[in-house]
Parts: C-alpha cells; sequence; structure tokens
C-alpha cells in the first residue's frame, strides 16, 4: 500500500496519531513516519480496536437496513407508507416525501451518504486486513477473528451499495496510491455477477476466520458480526445474483446499464446452478444449528390468553417446533421486534446493529406509528394491499382480497361490525365492539402488525394513564385526534396503521421527552434465510452437487421435503397452516406464494423494496394505486369507511431509472470511468 493512504486514513480514524496530511507528494522521510505509525496502529490492542470500531461504525445512519425514512426510505415499497413529509424536497433538512420517492422525484444528490461511508469503509478495512497480523498484544486466534469482523465489514458495504446503486466499481485489495491522479486511480464498475461473487468468496473466507471465536457473541459485542452472519450475507448476494434481474436479464434497461467499455453489467444468460449456490449456502446458515425461530409458550388463562388459531389436523396438534399447540404466535412473532429481548437472547437474529443506530432509527419509526392519542404521530401505515395479503386464521384468503386493483376471486368483502353481545360471549377475539368483520379470524402474525381501525393498543405508560390500553379509531370525526386533519400530517392515509415494532411501554411525550424501548435491528433474520432456502430451491429443474462452506458436497435440487424445511418453521411460528400438497408440487404456484410469504413476514424489515426489483416485479407492483380506507368518512357512515378507495395523497409509479439509485455526479467526475445508471444525469 502506498505511502498516502496511511495518513489519510488515520486521520479518518481520527485517534490523534497523525494531525494532518499534505494533498501533494509527502517526502520520503514523511513516508516513513506514516509507515511507524501505521505499525503503531496495529500491535496495539487498543488501537487496533479502536480502528474496527471505526469501520463499524459505518454501518450506521444511511446505511442501516431497517430505520425511519430519515436514513433510507427503502423501508417504505408497496406495503408501507409514510404520511408527515407531503412536501417538496428541502435540501437543508435532506428530507425526501414519500410521493417524491415513489414517483422517482428525487434527484442524483439525495440520500447519497451510502457511497462516501462504504467506501471509506471499505479502504480501511482493507487497511486492517492486511496489518493487523502485525499486532503483539493479540492471541493468534484474536487476530484471526479480528481480521474476519474486518472483511465481514469490507463485504457487508459492498452488499450495501450492491443493492442500493447496481454493479459498482471492486477496489484494488492493495488499496489505492492516492497520490496518483484521479485518472490513473480511475475504477471501471464490475458485473453484478462479479461483485456478488466477489462477497461471496469473502464472507466465506471472513466466516472461516471467525469461526473460532465468533460461532456466537455476548450481549456487549452483539452488534458485531458472526460466522453464521458471513455466511447469511453471502447467502443474500447469491439468491439476489441468482434473481431474474440480475440472471437472464433481456431488458431494455439491461442493455443500457455498461460499464465505459460498453459491457452488460447485469447478465443477459440465464444460468440455473446461480440457485443451487443461492440454495447451498443458505443450506450453510441452517446447518450451523446456532439460530432458531423465536417463540414464547402459550398463555391458559388471564386477560391476555394466547387466542389459539384454529384445528388444522396437523400443527395444531404437535407441539414446537412440529407445531403450535404449545406456543402463542401473535406474541412470538411480536416479540422478535418490540425490544422485548436483548439481541444477544433473540435466536432469530443472525446480525444486527443492535442500539448502534444513528439518525432517525427504528424507535423514530415507532415514533410515528404510534396513535396520537397516545402522543404519537400517527403517520406511518399500511397499504390495503399488505392488509389483505394476511392469510385467514385457516390458511385461506381474506374474502373480498385485491378485489380493487383486479385481482380478486370474484368474493366479496365482509360486512357487519363486532356487537356488545359478540365481544361479551368471547366471539372474533381480539376484536373489541365496532370493528368491522372484515378483520375478523385473521392470522395471527397480522394482529401482530395491522392496527386496523379499532384496534386495541396495549399500551402501559406509567406517567400517563389516560394514554394506557386503548380502542382507536381512525374516523374523521374521532375526537382524539388519530382521524383525518388535512391543517396537520398526524393521519393515516389509508385508515392502516402498523403495530410491529411496538412494546407496550412505548410512548412519545411531546414535553417529557422520548420514551421508546430500544429495538435491535433485523439487519439479517432466520425466517429471511429460511424462505430464500426455500425459494432458490423452487427454480431448480435439475440436480447439483455443490461444495458446504466447510467442503463436503450437498446435492441440490428441487425436494419439497427441503423446501417444506424453509417453509414450515415460519408457517408454524406464524400460526398458519402449511401449503397443501398443490402448490408445492407447483414451481410456479409456489413461486407466487412464496412471494406472499415474504410480503407478510418482512413487512417493514427494508426487504420489499429490494425483493421487488430482483424478482423484476417492481413496474407491476409498484405502480398499482395504493388502496385504502375512505378515511373522509366519519364514525356514522362507517360502511362507506370500510369500502377500500384509491388513496388520492399516495402517489404511485415505476419508471426504468428507479431499477438502481442514481450515482452522485461528484462521483462521476472523480472517476472517469464510473457510468451513470440509466435514466439518470451524469452532470449539473
Amino acid at each position: 500500500m502506498q505511502k498516502k493512504i496511511y495518513c489519510v486514513l488515520l486521520i479518518i480514524v481520527g485517534m490523534g496519531i497523525i494531525s494532518s496530511c499534505k494533498d501533494d507528494y509527502l517526502k520520503s522521510d514523511q513516508y516513513f513516519k506514516d509507515r511507524l505509525t501505521t505499525e503503531k496502529v496495529f500491535k496495539s490492542k487498543v488501537y487496533t480496536e479502536e480502528w474496527l470500531a471505526h469501520i463499524f461504525s459505518e454501518f450506521a445512519g444511511i446505511n442501516a437496513d431497517v430505520a425511519s425514512k430519515g436514513n433510507t426510505p427503502h423501508c417504505f415499497a408497496d406495503d408501507m407508507y409514510y404520511g408527515d413529509r407531503d412536501h417538496e424536497f428541502d435540501p437543508s433538512k435532506n428530507e425526501l416525501s414519500y410521493n417524491l420517492f415513489k414517483q422517482g422525484l428525487y434527484n442524483e444528490y439525495d440520500k447519497q451518504g451510502t457511497w462516501f461511508q462504504c467506501y471509506r469503509g471499505i479502504r480501511n478495512a482493507s487497511t486492517m486486513i492486511q496489518n493487523v497480523y502485525m499486532n503483539t498484544e493479540l492471541k493468534p486466534v484474536q487476530i484471526e477473528d479480528y481480521r474476519g469482523q474486518a472483511r465481514f465489514a469490507r463485504a457487508y458495504l459492498y452488499w450495501l451499495l450492491l443493492r442500493k446503486y447496481g454493479p459498482i466499481p471492486l477496489l484494488p485489495e492493495e488499496g489505492i496510491d492516492y497520490t496518483e491522479s484521479y485518472d490513473e486511480i480511475a475504477t471501471p464498475r464490475s458485473s453484478y455477477e462479479e461483485c456478488a461473487a466477489y462477497i461471496s468468496n469473502e464472507m466465506l473466507l471472513a466466516a472461516k476466520e471467525m469461526q473460532e471465536l465468533g460461532m456466537k457473541r455476548g450481549q456487549d459485542a452483539s452488534a458485531r458480526p458472526t460466522c453464521g452472519a458471513a455466511l447469511a450475507t453471502r447467502a443474500k448476494a447469491l439468491l439476489y445474483a441468482a434473481s431474474p434481474l440480475a440472471n437472464g436479464n433481456k431488458s431494455g434497461y439491461a442493455a443500457k446499464l455498461t460499464d465505459d467499455a460498453g459491457k452488460m453489467l447485469l447478465s443477459a444468460d440465464y444460468n440455473e446452478e446461480k440457485w443451487a449456490k443461492a440454495a447451498a449456502a443458505a443450506r450453510d446458515v441452517i446447518e450451523l444449528g446456532v439460530y432458531d425461530i423465536y417463540h414464547v409458550r402459550k398463555q391458559v388463562t388471564g386477560t391476555d390468553a394466547t387466542i389459539a388459531p384454529p384445528n388444522d389436523n396437523n400443527f395444531s396438534e404437535k407441539s414446537w417446533p412440529g407445531g403450535w399447540a404449545d406456543i402463542d404466535p401473535a406474541k412470538s412473532y411480536a416479540q422478535v421486534f418490540d425490544g422485548t429481548l436483548n439481541p444477544s437472547g433473540n435466536p432469530e437474529l443472525i446480525f444486527t446493529r443492535g442500539q448502534n443506530q444513528a439518525g432517525e432509527t427504528i424507535a423514530d419509526m415507532v415514533q410515528h406509528q404510534l396513535p396520537r392519542s397516545a402522543t404519537g404521530w400517527n403517520a406511518h401505515g399500511l397499504t390495503q394491499k399488505l392488509v389483505d395479503a394476511y392469510y385467514m386464521n385457516d390458511g385461506a384468503d381474506a374474502p373480498g382480497k385485491d378485489k380493487e386493483i383486479g385481482r380478486g376471486n370474484g368474493s366479496a368483502r365482509v360486512t357487519g361490525y363486532v356487537t356488545q353481545e359478540d365481544f361479551d360471549a368471547g366471539r372474533y377475539k381480539p376484536l373489541r365492539p365496532g370493528v368491522s368483520l372484515q378483520y375478523a379470524n385473521r392470522e395471527p402474525r397480522f394482529y401482530a402488525s395491522v392496527a386496523y381501525n379499532g384496534s386495541f393498543w396495549t399500551l402501559l405508560d406509567e406517567e400517563f394513564p389516560e394514554n394506557r390500553n386503548q380502542q382507536v379509531f381512525y374516523y374523521r370525526d374521532n375526537t382524539k385526534g388519530n382521524g383525518f386533519n388535512s391543517s396537520n400530517a398526524y393521519w393515516l392515509r389509508t385508515g392502516f396503521g402498523i403495530k410491529k415494532f411496538v412494546h407496550p411501554n412505548d410512548t412519545f411525550e411531546g414535553r417529557k421527552g422520548e420514551k421508546i424501548r430500544q429495538k435491535a435491528e433485523p439487519a439479517i433474520r432466520y425466517a429471511d434465510i429460511l424462505l430464500g432456502y426455500a425459494e432458490a430451491l423452487n427454480e431448480l429443474g435439475g440436480s447439483y452437487n455443490i461444495p458446504s462452506w466447510r467442503g463436503e458436497n450437498y446435492t441440490i435440487s428441487r425436494d419439497i421435503m427441503q423446501m417444506q424445511r424453509g417453509i414450515q418453521p415460519v408457517r408454524i411460528r406464524g400460526g398458519v397452516p402449511d401449503y397443501s400438497s398443490n402448490v408445492y408440487s407447483d414451481k410456479t404456484e409456489l413461486r407466487k406464494t412464496l412471494k406472499r410469504e415474504r410480503f407478510t413476514e418482512l413487512m417493514g424489515e427494508g426487504q420489499r423494496y429490494y425483493d421487488l426489483r430482483r424478482w423484476m416485479d417492481a413496474p407491476i407492483e409498484e405502480a398499482l394505486p395504493v388502496y385504502g380506507c375512505n378515511i373522509l368518512m366519519n364514525s356514522n357512515e362507517r360502511d362507506l369507511f370500510h369500502q377500500p378507495v384509491a388513496v388520492w395523497s399516495l402517489k404511485s409509479t415505476f419508471a426504468d431509472k428507479m431499477w438502481f439509485w442514481p450515482i452522485d455526479p461528484n462521483e462521476l467526475k472523480r472517476n472517469k470511468r464510473l457510468t451513470q445508471n440509466p435514466g439518470w444525469n451524469y452532470n449539473d
């Protein structure tokens, strides 16, 4: 590595070791001084750990996987929306309204911190990988573990770049000589396939380097990667590379996305084996035996007793893990996200930033989800399409599902409301009086996630008793401020709120400060890997021998029992019956069903935005009108309130340029070999 990069990187780390760095060439005696300083850093345990901590600081803020829209709007696709920033883009606030985001009206300079943070972290990680072996205060096994963590960080930062921007430049392993001119260090974009292969190979090395000390991390290190986190990221990168966007893409967009020499960056040639490699990588995570689907035991008595799903003659007859007979599906799902668990106590979290979040965090998202009557902002909500995607508790589709967007089966939505007599008799639990029967008898994940009109919020505000446990309606004339009010932002555009991520103790007191329990970010969750495993297997027509990460061979094929190994734990914990044999035997039908499973199971976790793109479903799904309740209606017009209408205040469309985020023109000026994503401008 050349002399100038040491000086630059040491200043970035900010340990106070070097106070200045010249922009022009450094004299040879300065070079040796820099070299000695670098050795001083990596021979010291304290300085090495500070260097590594700084690398992981690049994961925060705009680089979060799950956060509120101030960091990244990508947690909001066709499932979730935010309604509190319906104004033109204000560069001074770095705010982007949902409508500008959804219509592709953002510009080349918006939300661009990802590029700088990732490449800065990549350079610092490379320096550590190459120099940590000099450490004299760490044991060899610790050096190997730290090296693996740095390698994970570098590959993960590339992964964040690949998802957001598409194919990106891969920097040389030895680093870049920053004393050279921009023209001399210009680096072209690598293909999507090359980027995914690099991430896969690096994560494999990282897993091997971390396997002795990093199979599990304690609470104090829960935001640091494990061996499993490396293998899981590898599985996700390979799944994306096998998906239609990067595997057999013959679209006009793919033809336009090239490097500076005209080479296509998205593969037009379909290769089925990519799916087999993705499946094998997911199986590596499963075979570790480290992760599990989180579940809590069934509660038989009391006001908080478990609402058991109906008998399905299968899962309902068996105890966990074979069935849901002894667990509470709704609580099991809710507590994964609401802050009940510490990161190290959640067997489902494979990688998380824990509480190391910055800017608009998950806690900020919850603040926007809470109803006004609980002193929240009542501005984040769900779409009718997402609400319809949840199953009935017997595994059937909800009557009237997707009727308004032309996908209905001819059935009509249920009419009528829960009466006081129904409630007193214990019918339609957990619905309360006055709630539409459209929301009755739904699967447990629905009740853990959806704040439908009249749903009950279990809130335990200790300081303000009037905010405790309350039934919340969203009618226009709601007296507690949850209804439509065009004079401010605090109303749900669709009449559906969000309960996922909300803990009973959460509240936001504007005058008293924030009182929201910290949430461990679910960056990579075991359920995601299980569903990815089933998805990859489903796409296979042949049989493949793929080596595991330890070197043994897997025989990978479209094996129904193996697909059930990925699907059934998710469905059982969710309290939903298994798919029928007809679905499992039909590749097209199972593909459709798995997409729906990801839609509901991973709602609000930043997956849907990217799933729609890798499947190449975005042009249809993102462009459909957003439907919801008619929130202009009062409580005495409740029938009209519950008839879905296209929401005038939420726009939707999709243009080719929205496949990937634009690259900042300043980066294009610095790197003459870097090409812009199609549809976006090169210069000011």
